[in-house]
């Protein structure tokens, strides 16, 4: 099945990988100065398209990774910050306190015990 415990791997993966949280978080500043009303550094105009793209690609990179976190909590979290990302795109009035939203899901989700980050919703425990 696609969504097994297999994992995949390919040569320069974890520096893809830490490449592209790199771009991420550096597009997350920069969207954050823009929404805070500080000069942002780069590209003000494009930085909520920055950060959605650059959330997706690392999104799929996990999931080519791990096909399991689709069905884990931590994929599925970081599929609603995507969607609230894009909704904070859509809604500029929304996207402030989106972003307060985002940042302390983000907190609650990075420093969980994997046994919560990597639970599968719906499934009964024995």
């Amino acid at each position: 099945m696609f969504c097994g415990g297999e994992l995949r791997d390919f040569r320069g993966r974890r520096w893809a990988s830490v490449v592209l949280r790199g771009a991420h978080l550096i597009a997350v500043i920069s969207f954050a100065a823009t929404l805070l009303r500080t000069p942002p550094t780069a590209l003000p105009e494009h930085a909520g398209v920055a950060v959605l793209i650059s959330g997706v690609l690392v999104w799929l990179l996990d999931l080519w990774h791990r096909p399991a976190h689709l069905i884990e909590g931590a994929g599925l979290s970081m599929l609603a910050k995507l969607v609230l990302v894009a909704a904070m795109i859509a809604w500029p009035e929304l996207r402030v306190p989106l972003f307060w939203v985002i940042v302390a899901w983000s907190a609650i989700f990075s420093h969980a015990p994997r046994s919560f980050r990597n639970a599968r919703p719906g499934k009964l425990r024995d």
